[in-house]
């Protein structure tokens, strides 16, 4: 079978340029295949990210990152995310370790800030097994492991052309090691200056290759420590501001569902039992959540990885691939508050009642009160998930005598989860024993022991989601043109993902403290064909050194919604030796997920304002929607590769991004429902309208207004920017030096309303979706000896106004964050030919991360700041 790799050396000099900053400067292309030392030193065609054409020339019209092995070691790096979440192209919200409150142990890529879920992930250029709790619907990057990574490609483009859904702010491309000969092992470990969030990692990598194949095995054991909120100085309490506006002082807060219960009597008693006897009310009384929390969250996972090939016939090649994960991750969070869901009339045991006397200084027999409580004598709210992944790889590939290539391919995926909440309460049996006089709740003892255990439950939720996909591909060269090959691939795929979640029993009855909560289950077909063409248009003319002209279209039916077609159009022009500029142009989509299409309805409580009723929250009731259509994108990049002759080893790439979103799936903001459906009295208005017909919007006699507000296609994004990377590599001082600055432009980020009003993100922090600051960059510098390496490393990003500060900066104690800058330094000695011995410090300086009004959590935001502070690590690694 002709080889269809490049040599050792080849690959090796052109990965040195592309990838001279660990954090994924711009490359200018990516490579599918790498050959072991021996084989015959000739290029052939390869694979590029983003096209299914093989090609010798290794540029295309997109603009490709490549992070290789060597970078993923020098950052300290136990999982994937950590690496992918400092590029500059990132942003937004990614799930990490850092995040305590709703993470459910994830880890995710969030490119351009768009969201995980418009950012395609890949291994080895096949779609990845959605992963994690529930109806999962995003790539849980703890499911690929490290050492088995050879190398990360970042296309920073659409490719729903060539890769079909959820390819609108770029692909993630993770090749893993597939020739390998001999056993690698690795022993990591790394522990904070204070002590706390520890992580450990033991791998190792078993290769052989054969006369008529090659088989790697791979198993990876990670464990992470946790670490706590109270143990930093800047998240050891929950900041709230105080005073009047260009005034404001900071204090420790925290919450009124406070230690020993919180009374509120309808005739303005405001009571708390902190301390076991009651009391007025006061600041000093609000319950500190913040130190109940996780600011690093434990996680403990194994990893098994398989690849191989064999060589059928001298034009045939079977391969597989095989992946499972088993991850073990925990979250903690304050005991539960709890509160009364009606009035209780307080009824003492002097007036013949059986409530405890100690409110009557403040609170009458039979007068009605509000109850709320930290049930700190139960303990924590322990959450916790087990989630096992599996991913199959069967195919074949091949080579005609005409040089055309084929291959064909069965992908299975299997994701199964079971998560719990530990320490909760039945709200529900505690009401009916209240309203029924066998619970006292005033009464502190009512809380401890025997009393309270039998409303006492942990939540036990399942879910999980699976993914089969039939795919062939068919590539070469139709003919000769005056400027060079025209290259044609195309394709089929048919894919079918399902997906269910099935909440606890009690939660689904809404019989426990939560509303009701709906199962999820449903799934989807898809068939989809491709065809992509490279057209050589111009050769050896001046200016025109290669002018090539690359289009790619596809047809999907997808079950749910029907067909349609999405397309690509890309342009590289290279003037002359050192300078090209390339361009593209192309639609893209997403479409619905499972749990977006079919999500059981629950009930949310969202706060409103509305000039019907004094009630802060409205019943909103959320879900699926199975009339979802596809979002739909139109991307546009223009960009500049110079690498001048005058000096050897130097590069620069400027790439220009605009991103315009519509139909995008959301829920409308209810306050905007409330307002336009509702008016000042509480009649009803604009009933003729969608919006309002959909809602079935009412208000009850108490005056909560309740309304359905399920997922639509009603939203808008658009945003653009620019991308630049400097590298250089060269030699001095008798050593071998690499440098690489990466840096990211963000020229507009905004969403838009119902309305069609925009709203504008660049450069502003957020409460729940994280940053969008205007400029980031990362700087990288390796000197290497012959037995060495040293890398230093500094990421800054620049300084963002507070989002929930917007309209009123001086209402805001900190409306804005100032930049940052993060400066880490690892090395690597080889003791002997086999054994390397690998140290780092992270965030050297120990930075900590920035308060700012409206944070999300930690009294920051831990999508985007370190919060762990100086951080250290040690690697060993062997070779057989």
């Amino acid at each position: 079978m002709r080889a269809t790799t490049l040599t050792a050396k080849a690959v090796r000099s052109s990965l040195f340029a592309v990838t001279a900053t660990s954090f994924a400067t711009a490359g200018l292309f990516s490579i599918n295949a790498i050959a072991e030392e021996g084989q015959a030193d000739k290029v052939e065609r390869i694979a590029v990210t983003g096209s299914r054409i093989k090609r010798t020339d290794m540029e295309t019209a997109s603009p490709v990152s490549v992070i290789d092995a060597s970078s993923i070691i020098a950052s300290g790096s136990t999982s994937i995310d950590d690496v992918l979440q400092k590029m500059t192209s990132s942003g937004g919200a990614m799930t990490n370790a850092a995040v305590n409150n709703g993470s459910g142990g994830n880890a995710t890529m969030n490119l351009r800030g768009l969201g995980s879920n418009r950012t395609l992930v890949l291994v080895n250029g096949r779609r990845m097994i959605a992963s994690g709790t529930g109806a999962a619907s995003t790539v849980d990057l703890n499911t690929i492991p490290v050492s088995m990574i050879q190398r990360v490609e970042v296309l920073k483009d659409g490719a729903s052309a060539v890769y079909g859904t959820d390819a609108i702010a770029g692909v993630v491309n993770i090749i893993l090691k597939r020739d390998f000969d001999g056993l690698e092992m690795n022993a990591q470990t790394g522990i904070s200056a204070q002590g706390d969030a520890d992580e450990s990692s033991l791998d190792f990598t078993l290769g052989n290759s054969f006369d008529k194949g090659n088989i790697v095995v791979n198993a990876q054991y990670t464990k992470r420590g946790d670490a706590s909120q109270a143990d930093r100085s800047f998240s050891d309490c929950p900041v709230s501001e105080t005073g009047a506006a260009g005034a404001k002082t900071l204090y420790c807060g925290g919450s009124s569902y406070s230690e020993g219960g919180h009374v509120w009597g309808y005739n303005g008693a405001d009571l708390s039992g902190l301390g076991g006897e009651y009391h007025e009310f006061t600041d000093e009384d609000k319950y500190n959540y913040s130190k109940d929390s996780f600011l690093s969250t434990p996680m403990e996972r194994i990893n098994l990885t398989l690849a191989g090939t064999y060589e059928v016939t001298d034009s045939t090649l079977f391969f597989t691939e095989a992946m499972y994960t088993k991850r073990w991750s925990e979250q903690q969070m304050a005991p539960q508050p709890i509160w009364n869901s009606e009035a209780w009339e307080y009824q003492p045991i002097s007036a013949g009642g059986f409530m405890t006397d100690e409110l009557l200084p403040w609170v009458a027999a039979g007068e009605l009160v509000d109850y709320g409580r930290r049930t700190v004598e139960s303990g924590s709210r322990d959450f916790s998930q087990t989630v096992d992944t599996i991913r199959i790889v069967l195919g074949l590939e091949g080579e005609f005598d005409n040089g055309w290539t084929w291959d064909v391919s069965y992908n299975k995926g299997k994701n199964d989860s079971v998560d719990t909440l530990a320490n909760l309460h039945n709200l529900g049996s505690i009401n009916d024993a209240v309203l029924a006089g066998e619970f006292d709740p005033f009464l502190q003892s009512s809380w401890e022991g025997e009393s309270i255990e039998p409303f006492i439950y942990t939540e036990l939720n399942s879910g999980g989601s699976e993914l089969d996909i039939l795919a062939g591909t068919l590539s070469g060269s139709i003919m000769d043109l005056p400027a060079g090959e025209l290259g044609f691939a195309a394709g089929y795929e048919h894919r079918k993902e399902s997906a269910y979640y099935t909440p606890d029993s009690l939660t689904a009855q809404g019989l426990a403290n939560d509303p009701r909560v709906e199962p999820t289950s449903g799934e989807f077909r898809v068939d989809e064909l491709y065809a992509e063409l490279a057209i050589p248009l111009l050769s050896d003319l001046p200016l025109a050194q290669q002018v090539d002209l690359s289009a790619a279209t596809r047809y999907f039916n997808y079950s749910t919604f029907g067909e349609d077609t999405t397309w690509k159009l890309g342009l590289t022009w290279r003037l002359y030796d050192d300078l090209m500029v390339r361009a593209g142009r192309s639609t893209a989509f997403r479409a619905p997920t499972v749990s977006e299409l079919f999500g059981g309805a629950s009930p949310s409580f969202d706060q409103i304002v509305h000039p019907a009723t004094t009630q802060s929250q409205a019943e909103v009731t959320v879900g699926g929607n199975e009339l979802l259509t596809p979002e739909e994108a139109d991307i546009t990049t223009i960009g500049l590769v110079y690498s001048p002759s005058y000096v050897e080893g130097l590069s620069f790439t400027v790439d220009y991004f605009d991103i315009a979103i519509t139909n995008t799936i959301t829920a409308v903001d209810s306050n905007y429902v409330a307002n336009q459906c509702l008016d000042a009295d509480g009649t009803k208005i604009n009933t003729n309208t969608a919006l309002c017909q959909a809602s079935n919007i009412e208000i009850d006699n108490t005056g909560r207004i309740s309304f359905d507000n399920g997922l639509q296609n009603i939203g808008a994004t658009n945003t653009s920017g620019y991308d630049i990377n400097v590298a250089y590599t060269f030699d001095a001082l008798e050593l071998s030096w690499k440098a690489g600055l990466d840096t990211s432009i963000l020229s507009t980020y905004e969403e838009f309303d119902p309305d069609g009003n925009a709203v504008n993100y660049r450069g502003y922090i957020t409460g729940n979706t994280g940053s969008y600051a205007k400029f980031k960059s990362n700087f990288n510098l390796t000197a290497m000896g012959d037995d060495w390496s040293a890398t230093y490393e500094a990421r800054f990003i620049d300084g963002m106004d507070s989002f929930a500060c917007k309209d009123n900066p001086s209402n805001c104690y900190a409306p804005s964050v100032g930049s940052i800058l993060y400066h880490d330094l690892s090395g690597s000695y080889d003791i002997t030919n086999a054994v390397r011995l690998s140290a780092g410090i992270n965030n050297i300086f120990d930075e900590e991360p920035p308060y700012y009004t409206g944070n999300l959590d930690s009294n920051t935001d831990p999508y985007t700041y370190d919060v762990i502070g100086r951080y250290f690590f040690v690697r060993a690694n062997v070779k057989f």
